[in-house]
Order: C-alpha cells, then sequence, then structure tokens
C-alpha cells in the first residue's frame, strides 16, 4: 500500500470514528451510504470508462429487497445485507450482459432504458408499496444478538460495512485485474491487440460496480427504515455522478469527499428553503469549473507537480 493511500486509510478511519460524536449520526450514516454507492459506481466511469445512467436500479431495488428480507421474512441485519447485495450481483450481470454489447452514448441509454423498467415495476408491484414505500422497516439485532435501533449501534455497524467495502474496492482496483480496467479506459483497442478479452473484463467491472451499490442501497434502507421510488429513480443516478465529479473521477477518496461536501450543503443550507436548489447548482457550477479534476484529483496533482 502506497503511503498516501495508507494515510487516507488512517484519516477516513479516524473521523469515521469521530464522526457521530461531531455531528448527528444519521447524517454520518448518510455520508456513509452515498459514499460507497458514489466509490462504487466509480468503478465504471473512473477506472473503466463506462457511463452508466442506471445505477439507480441497483441502489434502490436492493433497498426494496433488504428492506423486505428484514421486515416480511424476518432477515437479521446482515443477511438482509447479503440478501440486497446478492440481488444487485444479479441484475448487475443481467443488465450489463445487455449493455456491453454497445459502447459510448449508446451504453448509456441502454442502462437507462433498463433502469426506467426497474423504477416502473417498483412503482407497480404491491410488496415496494408504490407511491407509499416500504416503510417501518425494522433495523433489528446483529447476528440475533446485538440490537441496532440506537443510531450510535446502527453508525458502527454502517461504518464498518463501508470500511470493508471500500477495503475491497481499493483492493479491486490496485490488483493486475483493475490495471486492466485503467488500460481499457485509456485505449480499449490496444487491451484488445494485446489478448485481453475486454467484453468479459467490462462485465465483471459492470457486476461488481452493482453489486456494491446494492450493498449501499441495502445499508440504506436499514438506517433510515424505509424504501422509496426516489431510490430507483433517474435523478439519484445523477446525484452520484454529481458526487463522483466534485471529488474527483478515478480517484479512490474522491467520491468520499463528494458525498461529504453535498451532504453537508444538503444539510447546512435547508434553512434556505427553496433557494437551497439554486444556491447548491451555483455552488456545484464553481466546483467543476474550478475543480475540473474533482477536489482529490486536483490535490493529488499539485502533490504530483
Amino acid at each position: 500500500m502506497k503511503r498516501t493511500t495508507l494515510l487516507g486509510f488512517t484519516i477516513l478511519g479516524v473521523l469515521g470514528l469521530a464522526a457521530p460524536h461531531a455531528v448527528y449520526p444519521i447524517i454520518a450514516m448518510k455520508v456513509l451510504c452515498l459514499a460507497l454507492f458514489a466509490c462504487a459506481y466509480n468503478l465504471l466511469p473512473g477506472y473503466t470508462g463506462l457511463i452508466s445512467f442506471g445505477h439507480a436500479a441497483y441502489f434502490g431495488s436492493s433497498a426494496y429487497i433488504a428492506g423486505h428480507a428484514a421486515k416480511v421474512l424476518g432477515f437479521t441485519p446482515e443477511l438482509a445485507l447479503l440478501a440486497g447485495t446478492a440481488w444487485a450481483l444479479a441484475l448487475g450481470w443481467a443488465f450489463g450482459s445487455l449493455a456491453i454489447r454497445r459502447q459510448g452514448i449508446y451504453f448509456a441509454m441502454i442502462t437507462l432504458g433498463l433502469a426506467q423498467v426497474i423504477y416502473f415495476l417498483a412503482s407497480q408491484m404491491k410488496f415496494t408499496g408504490g407511491e407509499d414505500g416500504l416503510q417501518a422497516v425494522p433495523r433489528g439485532s446483529l447476528f440475533g444478538l446485538v440490537s441496532l435501533d440506537g443510531n450510535m449501534m446502527m453508525y458502527y455497524f454502517v461504518f464498518a460495512v463501508f470500511m470493508a467495502a471500500f477495503w475491497l474496492i481499493y483492493r479491486i482496483v490496485d490488483s493486475p485485474f483493475g490495471h486492466v480496467l485503467q488500460s481499457i479506459r485509456e485505449n480499449e483497442v490496444r487491451t484488445i491487440s494485446l489478448g485481453y478479452d475486454v467484453d468479459k473484463y467490462k462485465l465483471m467491472a459492470f457486476v461488481l460496480s452493482a453489486g456494491l451499490s446494492g450493498l449501499a442501497g441495502s445499508a440504506k434502507v436499514l438506517v433510515f427504515q424505509f424504501a422509496s421510488l426516489t431510490d430507483v429513480y433517474w435523478h439519484t443516478n445523477g446525484l452520484v455522478i454529481l458526487i463522483m465529479l466534485l471529488g474527483g473521477m478515478g480517484t479512490l477518496f474522491g467520491p468520499v469527499v463528494g458525498a461529504i461536501l453535498v451532504v453537508a450543503l444538503d444539510h447546512y443550507l435547508a434553512s434556505f428553503g427553496s433557494w437551497v436548489t439554486i444556491i447548491t447548482g451555483v455552488i456545484f457550477v464553481i466546483c467543476v469549473l474550478t475543480f475540473r479534476r474533482g477536489m482529490v484529483g486536483e490535490l493529488l496533482a499539485l502533490v504530483k507537480r
């Protein structure tokens, strides 16, 4: 592990442990869920060069599956997370197998179209609650022993899940597999000429990204104890793209910084009422124009210089 990466993990761990004592735990958990979602999404455009407009389908549908498993089937929290993640992996494989047949804007439009199918199904199926959403999802007890009803215990559970998933993402991008993904991003034709099965690598990256997005959605439904149509709507995918761009596309810690910024603005500007959208939009435009490689991307470039 590089020295800068080790330092980043250390800072992230210290801040994560201290966060619920400095801010409201629910806000901190929202940051963790969005950060994990953005890090998972970053595997595609940031490291593979594939722009997806449909990742809200995996985030939102996994929230429904995990919530249903916990509420109706009586799954414990860890099993509910596994159920939501397994669903996202399967859905990612099914959708990815279709989408990788095309490139560029056609790939993006296929992912968006498939995601809209999931949105339609979520609005029509009975177990999702339709426009009312899936409500009163119990947090339950971890391994049937430790109650997660308290916000502090729930936070540290979500934080442990986030750190484990974040470490996995790091291992993915820092492995030979991750280097091939970056090669595809930089020059797909040359990667093919070197003998790599590019479609296979793209599909694997797509499935991993979908599965980790599903894990984020599953954690989200346990935190807030409900799932709604907003989770599967395409606006959610736009939000995660914005988070990734603000923090730094193709950087490990960029999506985490982007998630902190977005949640902080949403929380602390809430008192401005309807003006919050305009103020937030102006701030985002300034940030994107000023930090074209994202905040972390610009910082890394400055360190290299």
